[in-house]
């Protein structure tokens, strides 16, 4: 990945991952959290591990970042982008859309 698209990855993820690392490793332990995503016979969710992952990568110093961190940057960038065009019509707070992209490091309310 070369300079110029590791830094427009992250000003991006750190637009969009609005969630500090104490307030999303709570909300990952939560059961509201666990429960929300897809999930391939009583596995993790994809998005449990992906708030996971950006959890290391929230607390990992820029210059230590690989390209493998920022693929998963972009890939955080794109699925909350998506998501967020998606969100559903009135009060969203207990809503498995917030929840799913809570666990992508997002909150629509904050």
């Amino acid at each position: 990945m070369h300079d110029e698209e590791r830094e427009a990855t992250w000003d991006e993820f750190r637009e969009l991952v609005n969630m500090k690392p104490a307030q999303l490793e709570e909300w990952l332990a939560s059961e509201e959290s666990q429960g929300a995503g897809q999930h391939k016979d009583g596995d993790e969710s994809t998005g449990h591990a992906s708030g996971r992952r950006i959890l290391e990568i929230l607390r990992t110093r820029k210059a230590d970042l690989s390209d493998d961190d920022y693929r998963h940057m972009h890939k955080v960038v794109g699925y909350v982008r998506r998501h967020l065009a998606q969100r559903p019509p009135g009060d969203v707070r207990d809503t498995r859309w917030r929840y799913s992209l809570m666990n992508w490091g997002h909150d629509p309310l904050a």
